[in-house]
């Protein structure tokens, strides 16, 4: 037999013809409908058992706060010793801004008048709404002083509310205790020590050398840039 008859046919490729039949273009399946549970967020806020540390609290008087009001029990450990503070004006602000201050200082350069004595304690509304009270130290002999402080140390035991009776051209406060010593839940009292409660919240306001701008404000100097 000859090669050529043996020899295996040669496939060649035969271009498509320009008048053929079109490729078909598949069809886009429609979008799916938007689904916002997608993005719902699932995990819970806060680690169960994790205490959530306070922040800067607000400062004031028990009778401010205009509500019933706990102080902690543990004075020893809740409750400062007598601290020294200033008012400071502040630009741009209507109310002048408390400061810390150390004594030596206070003393060194301010009238007494202007230097406030008082004790800080760890105070709440009902629902856990933290406080730093304002405690009296001084000038005990004060109605409104005297009166002050009973309401506090009864606080510490009781849910106890404070109004002033000036309007009644009384010098005094009215006290008052919850007339159900259930009617809020359960105290839950932040770990966090006092001088680290006070220590945020007085962040950035605590007088501790002469040059500091605060003081500068209120002796009337040159603030010196920083």
């Amino acid at each position: 037999m000859s090669d050529e008859a043996t020899k295996k046919p040669e496939l060649k490729l035969v271009p498509e013809e320009k008048g053929g039949e079109e490729a078909t273009t598949p069809i886009a399946k429609p979008e799916a409908a938007f689904d916002l549970n997608k993005f719902k967020s699932k995990q819970k806020p806060t680690i169960p058992d994790v205490e959530t540390l306070q922040t800067a609290l607000p400062d004031h008087s028990i009778a401010q706060a205009k509500d019933f009001v706990r102080l902690h029990p543990n004075e020893a450990e809740y409750w400062s010793s007598e601290l020294c503070f200033v008012n400071v004006p502040t630009k741009g602000q209507k109310h002048d801004t408390r400061h810390l201050i150390e004594e030596e200082l206070a003393m060194r350069f301010l009238p007494s008048a202007r230097i406030l004595r008082m004790r800080l304690a760890l105070a709440t509304k009902p629902y856990d709404v933290f406080f730093l009270c304002q405690v009296p130290s001084q000038n005990l002999d004060n109605q409104w002083n005297k009166s002050n402080l009973r309401t506090c140390e009864q606080a510490k035991e009781k849910w106890t509310q404070v109004t002033s009776r000036k309007a009644e051209g009384v010098e005094d406060y009215k006290i008052d205790a919850a007339r159900n010593p259930k009617a809020f839940p359960d105290l839950k009292w932040p770990t966090q020590s006092l001088a680290e409660l006070i220590g945020v919240t007085y962040a950035g306001r605590t007088i501790v050398n002469e040059n500091d701008p605060g003081l500068l404000r209120l002796i009337g100097e040159v603030q010196k840039p920083s």
